[in-house]
């Protein structure tokens, strides 16, 4: 397989994992404020908020739920606080919102299992 196709094929498993994960998010009550957010400082997969709870989630999808999880590098952890940070700055109506970063695992054929407050902005 050439790298332009498993690049395209990553692509894809992604954004089936990012559907999956949405509707794991709603069917527990958030609501998804956004999708694929693209800022200068980087890209956040969901922006879902449930009360007075603004969670920016990352999703990973491996093999296993545990290579899921390990696949959150803390460059990464900082980038998304960082896009975070002017996510909200642009959305005033966010202010005053409890921030929180959380992530949701997809494995195999398996449920995503999400990972609340999995990580504290590390500045």
């Amino acid at each position: 397989m050439t790298r332009s196709r498993r690049h395209v094929d990553a692509q894809k498993r992604g954004r089936v994992a990012e559907w999956l994960a949405a509707w794991r998010l709603r069917l527990a009550g958030w609501r998804i404020v956004a999708s694929d957010v693209k800022m200068p400082a980087g890209q956040i997969d969901l922006v879902a908020r449930r009360g007075r709870v603004l969670a920016f989630v990352e999703v990973k999808a491996r093999g296993t739920y545990d290579d899921a999880a390990e696949a959150l590098h803390p460059a990464q952890a900082l980038r998304i606080a960082r896009a975070a940070e002017q996510f909200v700055a642009k959305r005033p109506e966010f202010d005053t919102f409890q921030i929180r970063f959380d992530l949701i695992l997809v494995a195999g054929g398996a449920w995503p299992r999400h990972v609340q407050d999995a990580w504290h902005d590390p500045r």
